[in-house]
């Protein structure tokens, strides 16, 4: 198979969809791969590298992306629909609940669309979202300390205080993993921290971990508004896999928040839990509502490219040998879990929550493969 791997073109998205180590496994497979110039420079790998580890270096986009397969990082923008055409497969994050020109615009080509964020085990793990998960729960800490400073709009207030002073008070609703690393970060800056979730054993399993150094409350209308409305900084970190955010923080919890409060939704890629967020990028990345300092960019991971690019890139590589290896009809017919990732096939819609979140006709995609 031949493999694509474009450069994101996402304001400043830094991440890139394969490593050189990624483009060995590929090339040891049989398989070729075509790395746009300059691809991985934001993660500081040169086209030498890949061109070491057996890539060929493709010098336009197009040339890229007329692969059988690309792998990507994050979801196509429209400048990119015009690669799109029937029989291609996509492998990259999606997000499209929370997109319907792009959900329209890969059904009506005919594209397969392979959502990392929806491949699922068994388990109900997301073995393909975690690693960003991970990086966007850590740095929703440190982005929403930053925003706290008097001169970014907040209120003035250091997270982990001084002798003498009040502690910054974090509030974090969802004890998934987004929820769990900034809790990390949160204590280990000293704040005082509340973790909201509807899950009995994720709120245990938060305590047998973080001891006294964090409170769980269950999270119903009445403690998401009292932790709002006393909290410095609020982050959203509610998933519901492949479908729109559950809305959360509504715009009158906002309005009774103090002046200079945070808030930080990692879930604005899936359309947010915050009513009052809208997607953001790194070049604009806060703007207040009522006082409040909202922090929403979409790809939050991408400022730390070095640490994204491989943490993901070591968990979406093995996907990516399966599907090239059998094909996508094969690889999901032997893996459930490759299965539930693909959002669009043959012209149809094929990950319920999705097609729900625009009223789109739902084909299973068993039946959508044949």
């Amino acid at each position: 198979m031949l493999i694509g791997v474009p450069r994101e073109i996402k304001t400043r998205e830094y991440r890139v969809g394969m490593t050189p180590a990624g483009v060995r496994a590929m090339v040891g497979h049989g398989h070729r791969v075509l790395v746009e110039s300059g691809a991985g420079e934001g993660s500081g790998l040169s086209d030498e590298a890949y061109a070491r580890a057996g890539a060929v270096i493709a010098r336009s986009a197009a040339e890229a992306w007329s692969a059988d397969m690309v792998v990507k990082v994050k979801e196509p923008l429209p400048s990119e629909y015009g690669h799109f055409r029937p029989g291609l497969v996509l492998y990259t994050y999606l997000h499209l609940a929370a997109e319907p020109d792009l959900t329209k615009e890969l059904a009506r080509r005919g594209v397969t669309g392979v959502a990392y964020e929806t491949i699922q085990l068994e388990d109900g793990s997301l073995p393909l979202l975690r690693p960003m998960s991970e990086v966007a729960g850590r740095m929703a800490v440190q982005v929403g300390a930053s925003c706290l400073e008097k001169e970014r709009g907040g209120k003035g207030v250091l997270l982990g205080g001084v002798p003498g002073t009040r502690r910054g008070r974090v509030a974090i609703l969802g004890g998934g993993v987004v929820g769990r690393n900034a809790a990390t970060i949160a204590v280990g800056m000293g704040a005082q921290v509340t973790v909201l979730d509807v899950r009995a054993e994720t709120m245990s399993y938060l305590e047998d971990v973080f001891g006294g150094a964090i409170e769980t409350l269950y999270s119903n209308a009445e403690n998401i508004e009292t932790m709002c409305e006393r909290a410095d900084l609020v982050i959203g970190a509610v998933l519901v896999p492949g479908a729109k955010a559950p809305l959360l923080v509504t715009e009158d919890h906002i309005r009774r928040m103090e002046k200079g409060t945070v808030v930080v939704d990692v879930a604005v890629d899936q359309g947010g839990c915050i009513a009052t967020c809208r997607p953001t990028t790194h070049d604009h990345p806060t703007y207040e509502v009522h006082g409040v300092v909202h922090y929403c960019v979409a790809n939050m991971p991408g400022a730390v490219s070095h640490t994204s690019t491989w943490a993901l890139t070591n968990t979406t590589i093995g996907y990516a040998v399966a599907i090239a290896n059998q094909g996508i009809a094969a690889a999901a017919k032997a893996d459930r879990a490759v299965a539930l990732g693909i959002n669009t096939h043959g012209g149809h819609v094929t990950y319920g929550p999705v097609a729900a979140a625009h009223r789109l006709e739902y084909v299973p995609v068993e039946r959508a493969l044949g």
